[in-house]
């Protein structure tokens, strides 16, 4: 994924350099500070990550979010109808990349599933307008629900007994999950995020034949955070 984003903001400096030499020697007058322009700083990247990150809905919503400022700078739309459907839009396009998710499925949600068939035990956490910190020491772990909205979450497995792959479902509206995992657990993250997201810079996956915790995460305006 590196190696296709790397090409791809290749392709972008270049083709940008080409233009800018052009209109120097004036072959083009292309303007390329034209009404707007500044929006290009969301609309690109967000495209680039469609296609090389995970994270499907976050992309499309920022390429949404982009395209409409773009448009209110071109006077195409006003502000004043971007700042009234932001929300919705935003609300919109996260359920229906959870329906998306939940029909077409991935690796954490078959796990998830499983677990439930078999009546496995799914440990639940809420935290509104409040902090709660789960702790699994010397419990055996299968597969949490973790909820923060406007509140915050500490769920350490560090000291829990996994013995399979197991699964968590978080969300995290207005508020923050941070999930500590111990060394010796593979990390595989599914989000959906929305002036949030995922965090996971210091957990390296590099055990072989150990079990996978899958995280299945929705963000908006909050964040989950491995560690």
């Amino acid at each position: 994924m590196k190696k296709v984003s790397s090409i791809l903001w290749g392709i972008v400096l270049v083709a940008a350099g080409v233009i800018l030499a052009l209109n120097a020697f004036g072959v083009t007058s292309i303007n390329i500070f034209f009404d707007g322009w500044w929006t290009l700083i969301i609309i690109v990247p967000c495209v680039i990550s469609l296609f090389t990150n995970n994270d499907k809905g976050g992309s499309l919503i920022g390429i949404c979010v982009g395209v409409f400022l773009l448009l209110c700078c071109q006077d195409v739309l006003s502000f004043d109808m971007f700042w009234k459907l932001l929300i919705p839009a935003a609300i919109v396009i996260i359920g229906i990349s959870m329906i998306i998710k939940s029909v077409c499925g991935n690796k954490g949600t078959e796990v998830y599933k499983m677990l439930k068939s078999n009546g496995t035990e799914i440990k639940n956490a809420t935290a509104t307008f409040s902090g709660t910190n789960v702790n699994f020491d010397g419990e055996v772990f299968d597969g949490a629900e973790l909820n923060a909205i406007f509140g915050g979450i500490k769920c350490d497995l560090r000291g829990a007994v996994i013995e399979k792959d197991c699964v968590i479902n978080a969300s995290a509206i207005f508020g923050g999950i941070d999930i500590f995992v111990p060394d010796n657990l593979n990390v595989k993250i599914n989000s959906t995020s929305i002036f949030g997201g995922v965090s996971d810079k210091k957990h390296n996956n590099n055990q072989a034949n150990t079990p996978t915790l899958y995280i299945n995460a929705t963000c908006m305006f909050g964040g989950v955070d491995v560690k």
